[in-house]
């Protein structure tokens, strides 16, 4: 008898923290070890990013805030067409969509994240990750 495959195989979707140009700041000035905190807080170290946090962050033109290895560990994700320009709204379009957490300290999109019934996290304490929602 062959195996009905759509009905036995799963394919395990991968979760991944969208990072915010803030919270990427609020993670380097705390001297957090990223990868650590994001396993101890989410449970996964992959990270993502959308093309305008590294635009936002290199504009910034600050060596300490470490864009190239963000680069390196980061997925850059393409928001959806109907997202718009602004990063808040990319990023929230996308974890609305894949129902990933956002690594950020932004009030206003703390805000909308908690009204779109969606988890987040932050830098607390100025030593630890937080994972809300």
């Amino acid at each position: 008898m062959a195996i009905n495959w759509p009905r036995y195989y799963r394919v395990i979707s991968m979760n991944k923290v969208l990072v915010d140009a803030c919270g990427w700041v609020a993670v380097i000035e705390a001297g957090i070890n990223i990868d650590q905190a994001l396993l101890d807080c989410a449970g996964t170290k992959k990270l993502a990013v959308v093309p305008n946090v590294i635009s936002e962050l290199e504009s910034l033109n600050e060596r300490k805030l470490m864009v190239p290895m963000l680069n390196s560990k980061a997925e850059i994700i393409i928001p959806p067409k109907d997202s718009g320009n602004h990063t808040d709204d990319q990023l929230l379009a996308i974890s609305i969509e894949r129902k990933w957490p956002i690594l950020t300290v932004d009030t206003e999109l703390k805000k909308r994240l908690s009204e779109s019934n969606i988890a987040w996290i932050e830098v607390s304490g100025r030593s630890h990750l937080r994972r809300i929602g």
